[in-house]
């Protein structure tokens, strides 16, 4: 879901950058200090989740984490996939700057929507909540990557054509993996999960 430099159009940029500007403000100050050793890990795992890349037509696809990042840390995973995004693209010119505020706003209105599945989902549908949230994420954020680049130039329609299909069978891997790194929290690390109870080490991460 990272578009690189050269793409976008200018207003596109420019309506990423504010987008991504009101998140992150929202984000930081629903973030409490508590909070911050979850967001360096969520942050950290995302970060390299995407740097493994499989070749698609003019893109390529990667686990992005997405649904299961919004689950765990609701408004705070603005910070951390803008953090994320910001070193790879420092690092390894992933994404590029100038496309930053584009990629960071859709990678984190993806997580949010994975988010508000999992918050529909809870109890004795987790599973199907995890699932639906993982891949609910991928294509909330492909259709978003479309919506970009039709904006852009109409001429991208048929390359963002072939970058939605590609993320379709990605989107069902991604259920799957967040249902089984959910199970596993769930068994290892449970106050890592939104609702987690009293015998958690600390309280979830805030709405």
């Amino acid at each position: 879901m990272h578009i690189s430099e050269g793409v976008l159009s200018m207003p596109v940029i420019a309506a990423g950058w504010a987008l991504s500007a009101g998140g992150l403000a929202v984000g930081l100050k629903k973030t409490h200090t508590d909070d911050l050793s979850r967001i360096a890990l969520v942050s950290s795992v995302l970060f390299l989740a995407s740097l493994v890349h499989v070749p698609v037509g003019p893109s390529s696809i990667h686990l992005t984490l997405l649904g299961l990042a919004g689950a765990l840390l609701g408004w705070s995973v603005i910070p951390a996939l803008f953090i994320a995004l910001l070193l790879q693209g420092l690092l390894f010119q992933f994404g590029g700057l100038l496309s930053l505020g584009v990629n960071a706003a859709v990678m984190s209105l993806a997580a949010l929507s994975g988010r508000g599945i999992s918050q529909l989902c809870r109890g004795g549908a987790r599973v199907p909540g995890a699932f639906l949230a993982g891949f609910t994420a991928v294509i909330a954020g492909s259709i978003l990557v479309v919506l970009c680049l039709f904006l852009s130039d109409y001429n991208l329609a048929s390359a963002a054509a072939i970058i939605f299909a590609a993320n379709i069978p990605l989107a069902v891997v991604e259920g799957i993996v967040t249902v089984f790194m959910v199970l596993f929290f769930a068994k290892v690390f449970p106050s890592l999960l939104p609702g987690a109870g009293k015998d958690g080490v600390h309280p979830p991460i805030r709405k």
